[in-house]
């Protein structure tokens, strides 16, 4: 716990106790990707090293709640602080919608290898089960019998793998886009800071 309260205190925070994730950039083209330099703000993607940052800094904070301060050269009129909200939001809200897509499909993909794993393991105590003599027939049997036991188990085991190592941190990954979707965001200029 005073490992979580050093790290909170690295970060500004309001009078009514919410985190500040400040974001400083001279203008606002800054924010965003370069390669569609005549997409209107709300199309363009946000620039990846700060869509990265935004992520770090609330799987960081963990479960407090936030704001995103943004500091540029001047602050831009209140349509456009508007559009560049909208931007942030629809940004990613995209990306959880990426997220959920991918884990659903990971997801069916895991059950797919149970089902298999569980087929295969019944196949292979259905028929394995009532060879006790060891003639060259039988051994090929047997070995066939194994080799079905051993896939059903590694289908099964691809399943918990999937679930363990991909589920759950996806699960994470769409909660962080989520809060970062519905966040509060602030202007500020650079004259601002400090007073």
């Amino acid at each position: 716990m005073a490992m979580k309260k050093d790290i909170l205190e690295r970060y500004d925070r309001l009078d009514d106790g919410r985190v500040v994730i400040d974001v400083y950039a001279s203008k606002v083209e800054e924010l965003y990707e370069d390669f569609d330099k005549q997409a209107p703000f709300h199309r363009k993607d946000l620039d990846e090293e700060l869509a990265a940052y935004l992520i770090d800094c609330v799987r960081e904070i963990g479960r407090v709640d936030f704001i995103i301060r943004i500091t540029l050269d001047s602050i831009p009129s209140g349509e456009f602080q508007e559009r560049i909200r909208s931007s942030l939001r629809q940004f990613f809200i995209y990306q959880q919608e990426l997220i959920t897509a991918s884990t659903r499909r990971q997801l069916r993909k895991s059950l797919l290898f149970l089902f298999g794993g569980m087929v295969l393991l019944f196949l292979s105590l259905r028929f394995g089960g009532g060879m006790t003599s060891v003639s060259a027939r039988l051994v090929y049997e047997r070995v066939l019998v194994e080799g079905v036991t051993i896939a059903a188990w590694v289908s099964m085991w691809e399943s918990l793998t999937i679930l363990m190592f991909s589920y759950w941190p996806a699960r994470q990954r769409i909660r962080l886009n989520s809060r970062i979707a519905g966040a509060e965001v602030r202007f500020q200029s650079h004259l601002e800071v400090g007073r």
